[in-house]
């Protein structure tokens, strides 16, 4: 850094000493005692030629401070350039250097998978020649295991057709039970479904007897509850000839939980509405199948004449 500020430190330095050098021969021309009139064309001339010089000079040294200034440029520009040539040098080295190990390690690796092979091939030719040994052996021992095994296959044969001609024997005994087990199975799926299809039958009898006798129940109580409806509607000559219909929501003691109207002549409805609410509690059965039918009811009620 202290060489990079001397050259151009030491040429601004004289730069400015010589302007003021100038400056100063300027001003002692100009301080000089004037001559006579006749003379005063000339010193006016010699004025006038000073500054010239003066800007001359100037002109000179903002020159020199431009080279200066230019020539440490290119002075740092080669050092910028030295010194990427430098670094791009060492990059290339590194690059050699890393091109020679991966080199080397490659030739590590061949010698390695080299010395891999021929231990590998000598290991399959001895595989091979103990392969070749236990098939020599094999062989012999085919021979005296095919002779074997013709008599065996001799036995054998008459062993299966004896096994055969008894299990010939024992599939017949099997199958022969088996139909006869299919045939009693039948029968009692058949005696099965006939009682069945006569408890169905029955049971449809009772359910529809029973039916009838719920529907019959919750009419009844149906009509218990216009009965008690009536007796707490109060209704007047304008109600003649007109009805109401409403949903009742009952509890299993009779408690009216809801009720609401469903279309009807108003006056009808808002009199109906009040004697339910009169009421509190409506006729209903104690059997659990008839109050499932009848704890969420629609009623038509009509003022009597």
């Amino acid at each position: 850094m202290q060489q990079k500020l001397t050259l151009p430190f030491i040429i601004s330095l004289l730069a400015h000493v010589g302007l003021f050098a100038l400056l100063a021969l300027s001003v002692n021309f100009q301080s000089k005692p004037k001559p006579q009139p006749q003379a005063s064309a000339p010193v006016v001339q010699a004025v006038v030629v000073d500054q010239a010089q003066v800007q001359k000079q100037v002109e000179r040294i903002k020159k020199a401070k431009a080279d200066a200034a230019a020539a440490e440029r290119q002075r740092q520009n080669e050092l910028e350039r030295k010194r990427r040539a430098e670094q791009e040098k060492l990059r290339q080295l590194e690059r050699d250097r890393k091109n020679k190990e991966l080199e080397i390690k490659k030739a590590n690796e061949a010698a390695k998978q080299a010395r891999l092979k021929q231990k590998k091939e000598q290991e399959q030719a001895k595989k091979l020649a103990d392969q070749r040994k236990r098939e020599e052996a094999a062989k012999q021992k085919a021979e005296q295991d095919r002779k074997a095994a013709e008599d065996a296959a001799k036995k054998a044969e008459a062993e299966r057709k004896r096994k055969a001609e008894q299990a010939e024997a024992e599939r017949k005994r099997k199958e022969q039970e088996r139909k006869q087990k299919e045939a009693e199975e039948a029968a009692r799926r058949a005696r099965e479904k006939e009682l069945a299809d006569q408890l169905a039958a029955e049971q449809a009898q009772l359910s529809a007897a029973r039916n009838q006798q719920v529907l019959s129940e919750v009419q009844r109580y149906e009509v218990l509850i216009r009965q008690t409806i009536q007796r707490n509607l109060r209704t007047n000559t304008s109600m003649r000839g007109k009805e109401c219909r409403v949903n009742i929501k009952l509890a299993p003691d009779g408690f009216v939980i809801s009720s609401k109207t469903l279309d009807g002549d108003t006056s009808v409805c808002r009199a109906t509405q009040a004697a339910i609410n009169a009421a509190g509690k409506l006729p209903v059965s104690p059997e659990a199948d008839v109050y499932a039918k009848m704890k969420d009811i629609n009623l038509t009620v009509q003022p009597e004449q």
